[in-house]
């Protein structure tokens, strides 16, 4: 039978008892087909019994065993025809195809790194009935077996060259390989394993831990929000009593300004009004004696005038000179101060509330105060180091570059952009930012500094020395006494001498502290400003012998 003229279901010729091909067929008359042993299987009577009824639609029949059925069966055992696979089961561009297939391939079910083939279901069934195939080594299907045999011998490469770092045959140590550390590549991938699963663990920790990064992260996210949230809503509640105590003003300057109007332009009504009455009165009196001046008879002209020629007393003239707008224009001024005054304090350093430059930290915990005793200083100690690059040649670093000697000699360093070629200074390798606490401990005399890292360090000018410019802040610390200088600026400072100095620096709040450190600690000058960048440690050694940064615990 022709596979390609005919096309059998394999449905059609089962058994609807056991799901398998019919074997000796049983016919019924209501047309459905068993095994005979299936169907006997099933019947409850006697074989002599003719009557049954199907197992599937009841209907009662006279069993019989069909002829053509049962031929069809055995051709279909003997072609080995099966219902056409799905499309879904063939190969296609991006799968693996079954190397034994002919014409249009399945899909390769497993690939065998032994014969170095892929195959279908139905061509790998040797390798789970053949002895000697069953030792072959399965795997899922791929496209790249060919990788694994030897370019130059053809042989599978079953063997690693440690030497080389890459697979190889076993004639490969014969010749180009020979003398090389190898292995089976069995054993070579047991270590790997091993090593793969330490770093799958590694790899997982540091999952872990960037997790738990990425969540402290976000709930420092959520707290400058909140921070954030808070400032912006308090802000808006002191701007809107603010504004409110100005409106409440300007309502009171401009009630006490209409009152004073109001009562000096009653006054000067009243007074305008007396004057006209005033003028009336004038003008017929004046007309009265017009008429007299006309009368021609002496005895009536000398017999009136008396009467007429008396006026009624007149205003004064000095309360009519009134200057109210004098008053007014003193409250404009007064306002004008007020407006500069609250301009001066908005502008001013110490009152400014611009967030620009300045670093914003948030502790989930909140805000903590400013340290009091010594140990609360400690909480925030830091371990700094003098930084070579920095040094003046005449300084000599040691004690793991803590401390700083000042030399007769110039040293030995290496040319560098970062070093003081005049000042005998150095900086710390380590920036300054936070919180921070350090003690320095000094003899003969010192300058104990912080600057920004944009200090000048080329030349002599003053703007490469601590303290005399606007970029660092110096105690000058001497035997006898103690000064702190900034820009130029010299502000004597008093307190006990000591050959310990703490250094307490809280950047983003702008406070920058010297203490004098012995049995207690003494507060020698603190400064209130704000901090643009990040700040650095700075030691100079003017006069004394060392100085050197403490390791504070």
């Amino acid at each position: 039978m022709d596979q390609n003229e005919v096309q059998l279901d394999r449905e059609t010729f089962s058994c609807l008892i056991c799901l398998d091909l019919l074997k000796d067929p049983v016919t019924t008359s209501c047309g459905h087909s068993y095994c005979m042993n299936c169907i006997k299987s099933y019947l409850d009577d006697e074989d002599e019994k003719r009557i049954h009824s199907c197992p599937q639609c009841r209907q009662t029949f006279t069993q019989h065993k069909t002829n053509m059925l049962a031929a069809l069966v055995e051709e279909l055992k003997k072609t080995g025809l099966q219902a056409a696979p799905a499309d879904h089961c063939y190969a296609g561009p991006e799968d693996v195809a079954c190397d034994v297939c002919t014409g249009r391939k399945l899909k390769a079910l497993k690939s065998c790194l032994v014969c170095l083939a892929s195959y279908c279901e139905k061509h790998l069934q040797p390798h789970h009935d053949a002895a000697p195939l069953k030792k072959h080594k399965l795997v899922e299907p791929s496209k790249k077996l060919q990788e694994n045999i030897c370019s130059r011998h053809a042989e599978v490469m079953k063997m690693f060259c440690r030497t080389d770092q890459q697979c190889i045959c076993y004639l490969c140590p014969v010749d180009e390989h020979k003398g090389h550390d190898t292995v089976s590549a069995a054993a070579e991938r047991t270590e790997r394993q091993r090593e793969l699963e330490v770093s799958r663990l590694n790899i997982q920790q540091r999952i872990q831990d960037r997790e738990k990064d990425v969540k402290e992260l976000q709930q420092e996210v959520e707290a400058i929000n909140g921070s954030a949230d808070k400032a912006v809503e308090d802000s808006e509640k002191i701007f809107t009593e603010l504004i409110r105590l100005m409106e409440k003003r300007r309502s009171d300057v401009k009630q006490q300004v209409r009152s004073q109007q109001e009562t000096e332009v009653s006054r000067v009504k009243d007074l305008q009004e007396k004057l006209e009455q005033e003028i009336t009165e004038l003008k017929r009196k004046d007309a009265e004696l017009e008429k007299l001046s006309h009368t021609e008879d002496h005895n009536q002209f000398l017999h009136n005038y008396p009467s007429l020629s008396r006026l009624s007393q007149s205003t004064d003239s000095s309360s009519i000179n009134i200057r109210p707008l004098r008053d007014f224009e003193d409250v404009t001024a007064a306002v004008s101060e007020l407006r500069d005054k609250l301009q001066d304090v908005l502008r001013d350093q110490r009152t400014n509330i611009s967030l620009t430059d300045t670093e914003v930290h948030v502790s989930l915990s909140g805000p903590e105060p400013e340290p009091k005793t010594r140990a609360e200083f400690l909480k925030y100690s830091r371990e700094l180091t003098l930084d070579p690059n920095t040094a003046n040649t005449q300084l000599l670093l040691s004690e793991g570059n803590r401390k700083v000697t000042l030399m007769k000699q110039p040293q030995s360093y290496s040319s560098h952009p970062d070093r003081f070629t005049y000042w005998d200074q150095v900086l710390s390798r380590e920036s300054l930012t936070g919180r921070c606490y350090w003690e320095v401990e000094w003899r003969g005399g010192v300058h104990v500094a912080v600057t920004y890292k944009n200090i000048i360090r080329a030349g002599s000018s003053d703007e490469c020395g601590f303290g005399y410019n606007d970029k660092s802040w110096m105690l000058h610390c001497d035997t006898n006494s103690y000064n702190f200088w900034y820009n130029k600026v010299r502000t004597p400072v008093s307190g006990p001498q000591s050959s310990r100095v703490g250094v307490y620096l809280d950047h983003s709040a702008g406070i920058l502290s010297f203490y004098s450190v012995s049995e207690t600690m003494t507060l020698l000058h603190r400064v209130q400003t704000t901090f643009t960048q990040p700040l650095y440690a700075g030691l100079y050694i003017y006069s004394g012998i060392t100085a050197e940064l403490c390791e504070v615990k």
